[in-house]
């Protein structure tokens, strides 16, 4: 049928369906039919009619191409249009509340979440103070002693919580009867300890919370100290004295530095949620003394054992430490003649002092044995270390010696053998310290040092990938400060 036909008929429909309805009300019978009749809007129909019949038009398709229908067609479209008309009776309510969670998943609203118990218990917090010991902090939780005792012994990592220190903090949780449900050794804002109950003891985890690490550069020029120097460009003392340590092999910082010289280095910075916690380490520096530029790169191998290295692989670690001791000043130096201040006579003096506070710790100059421990004449305490199989370094008027090394110890670099004195024929407290090769003296200060291993070959590639970037930027660092001080 035509559209005009189409449309008729539905107004037709609509017009019967609201007279059905308005029939059904009182007094409907003396409504007119004409209602029957849509060509003319009547203005005495109710005004829901009249807004149907202008509606439903709106309801349908686009006219398409029509074709000539015949009247016939009429009445499948009469039915299909009857059964879209009558509506579905209103939901009840089981069925709305049925329906409300599709209703909600549908819109997008989330289902309440699910309540998760608490723990069970109370927490009781104690911090520790000063003069604390583990079992008075025990009694204020109305712990036992028994329980302290079964805990310590429960297992080796568990024996660190006798460990404590003023400003640490133990948690713990116990249930309705004070049992112990769960106990947490804060040592540190990053360090946690954890002792719960298992089976017939207990089980203990160390908790680690990670860092964020950041990078940052920093140089400087020397104008007095290097600590000094350090200091005003902004690096805290564990910094310092890792820049003096990496490269105390090649540069004697007590005797060579010289105002103007330049120092840079790259190191990192632990944060903890968002705020600095720590200083890391240095991932690379340079120094330069009187012109010449050293510098070095840190590389850690697969077992995350760090060391530094020249940029062409080579160990800035030597076989033995050029000083032995953090010194105030140098007090005689190897001669081959010179007075002794004790004897009252000249004498070759085949060593090096080292003038320091008495109980200053005093460092093994490389790895070795120990070979000698004891009183030596006018060396007073003494100890020598025998280093493979040609040289040796003597360390001389010791006030005491550290407790573990003994004839026959073996020992590594920079372990703390004994302390600063000044036992035997000696004024004041120092370290007289000697090397000698294949038994023969040597100067400790001019002698020339071995170097320890190189890079092994199989990380040489991965260390010069790492070390590129790292480099570049103390290129830059380096090329900033020299515009700056030619500003000035």
């Amino acid at each position: 049928m035509g559209v005009l036909a189409l449309i008729t008929l539905i107004l037709s429909a609509t017009a019967i369906y609201a007279s059905m309805q308005i029939m059904e009300s009182p007094g409907a019978q003396s409504e007119p039919l004409a209602i029957a009749q849509p060509e003319r809007a009547n203005p005495a129909e109710p005004q829901e009619i009249q807004e149907a019949q202008m509606a439903i038009p709106l309801a349908l398709p686009e006219p398409t191409a029509s074709s000539p229908e015949s009247a016939d067609n009429a009445e499948p479209a009469e039915q299909t249009i009857a059964l879209a008309l009558p509506q579905e009776p209103s939901p009840s309510a089981e069925t709305l509340q049925a329906d409300a969670p599709l209703q909600a998943e549908e819109a997008g609203t989330a289902p309440a979440p699910e309540l998760i118990e608490a723990e069970p218990g109370r927490w009781v917090e104690e911090k520790v103070k000063s003069g604390d010991s583990l079992a008075r902090i025990f009694s204020r939780l109305g712990l036992s002693a028994n329980l302290l005792h079964r805990i310590v012994h429960s297992d080796k990592e568990a024996k660190q919580l006798a460990n404590i220190h003023p400003g640490e903090t133990l948690r713990v949780r116990l249930d309705d009867e004070d049992n112990l449900l769960k106990l947490i050794h804060r040592r540190s804002p990053v360090l946690s300890l954890q002792i719960l109950p298992h089976e017939e003891s207990f089980k203990t985890r160390t908790i680690e919370r990670e860092l964020e690490k950041r990078t940052a550069t920093v140089s400087g020029t020397i104008s007095d100290s290097l600590y000094q120097s350090a200091q005003r460009a902004g690096l805290d003392d564990s910094l310092i004295m890792e820049l003096a340590n990496i490269f105390g092999w090649d540069i004697d910082f007590a005797l060579e530095i010289r105002s103007g010289d330049r120092f840079g280095l790259i190191y990192e910075e632990k944060y903890l949620d968002g705020d600095k916690y720590s200083n890391g380490n240095i991932l690379a520096a340079e120094f330069i003394n009187h012109g010449r530029v050293v510098r070095a790169v840190r590389y850690e191998d697969d077992n995350g054992q760090g060391s530094y290295f020249s940029p062409d692989g080579k160990s800035m670690r030597k076989a033995f430490l050029r000083a032995p001791v953090d010194f105030r000043r140098i007090s005689s130096r190897f001669t081959r003649e010179r007075y002794h201040p004790v004897l009252g006579k000249k004498r070759p003096h085949r060593g090096v002092d080292y003038a320091a506070a008495t109980g200053t710790p005093i460092k093994a100059a490389g790895d070795g044995k120990v070979i000698f421990r004891g009183t030596k004449g006018g060396y007073g305490r003494t100890v020598i270390i025998q280093h493979g199989q040609k040289y040796t370094t003597l360390y001389g008027h010791l006030s005491k010696y550290r407790g573990k090394v003994k004839n026959g110890s073996r020992v590594r670099q920079g372990q703390v053998i004994g302390y600063v004195g000044k036992s035997g024929l000696a004024t004041g407290p120092h370290l007289h310290y000697e090397f000698r090769v294949n038994g023969a003296h040597r100067n400790p200060l001019t002698v020339k040092l071995p170097a320890a291993e190189p890079i092994a070959k199989k990380y040489r590639t991965d260390f010069k990938q790492k070390s590129a970037p790292l480099l570049a930027r103390l290129d830059l660092a380096s090329q900033t400060m020299v515009a700056t001080a030619e500003a000035q």
